[in-house]
């Protein structure tokens, strides 16, 4: 198959966005009707290889800390044109930052999710999910605001993601026969502060210490955290009993994956901001 050319590109790039508009608008569309149309367009593109393309568009989408379409799972080894050129749709098409602005920052009303607790873990996603950001894609990065971590910043969603938390926490002690170590799960960053490393002071099966730190997101579970160094500190001098609870896509059908150990074990990190001294 031959290489996509710089029309193609430009044609696909525009079709996900127009797909993303409508997505973190709430209106509906159908991506196999978007696709339908966008083929004849192409080069005898098969409707895999379009697929793909999006997901590689999610990729440069979150290499850029902005929010994608869930249903795009991002793929990362693409061409540096598709940074190019979503680059410069998002330089014609400033709009989009706005709508990227309210899903990061708008007030989150907690959704009406049944609370199926015996179904919400997953498998976590390979630490090869964690990628670093391509330099060049922030020669010209239009938007100088990061949404992902902006959205992981939202108070609102923050709050229900550790309530949500510590409601399933309680759950699975008293479905294991541990209702008094129920009662003792603690909701330290709500009553303590945020000082403290992790979100919630929960137990083990056999009564010792399980720190849970709470990351949610309305998107998917290859979304990227972000995580400060006092929790870092904290997971390295507690390795044996901190977890990592990643709860996503809970808007719509709230999952969650958890991992265990410390954070820079446990994922493929990369440093955002340093501290200077003289």
């Amino acid at each position: 198959m031959s290489a996509w050319s710089d029309i193609e590109v430009e044609l696909i790039v525009a079709d996900y966005f127009s797909m993303l508009s409508k997505e973190l608008s709430g209106k509906s569309y159908k991506k196999s009707e978007h696709r339908k149309q966008l083929r004849p367009l192409l080069n005898s593109r098969s409707a895999g290889s379009i697929e793909f393309k999006h997901q590689n568009i999610s990729a440069v989408l979150i290499n850029l800390g902005q929010p994608y379409i869930k249903g795009y799972l991002p793929r990362f080894n693409y061409q540096s044109i598709l940074d190019d050129k979503v680059i410069d749709y998002l330089i014609g098409h400033q709009y989009i930052e706005e709508q990227f602005k309210q899903f990061a920052e708008g007030n989150f009303v907690q959704p009406a999710i049944r609370k199926a607790f015996d179904k919400l873990l997953v498998e976590p996603p390979s630490n090869t999910q964690f990628v670093e950001e391509p330099a060049a894609a922030y020669t010209r990065n239009p938007i100088k605001t990061n949404y992902l971590e902006k959205e992981q910043r939202n108070r609102s969603l923050g709050l229900f993601g550790e309530e949500f938390v510590l409601e399933y926490e309680r759950w699975q002690l008293t479905n294991s026969g541990k209702g008094n170590l129920a009662d003792q799960v603690k909701w330290i960053s709500k009553e303590d502060g945020d000082g403290a490393g992790f979100d919630i002071l929960s137990r083990n099966i056999n009564g010792t210490d399980k720190y849970i730190e709470v990351k949610t997101t309305k998107l998917g579970k290859e979304t990227p955290f972000f995580f400060s160094r006092n929790e870092l500190l904290f997971s390295q001098n507690n390795p044996q009993n901190y977890h990592l609870y990643r709860l996503f896509d809970f808007e719509k059908n709230a999952k969650m994956f958890v991992k265990n150990g410390g954070l820079d074990m446990i994922c493929t990190s990369v440093p955002m901001t340093f501290k200077g001294y003289f």
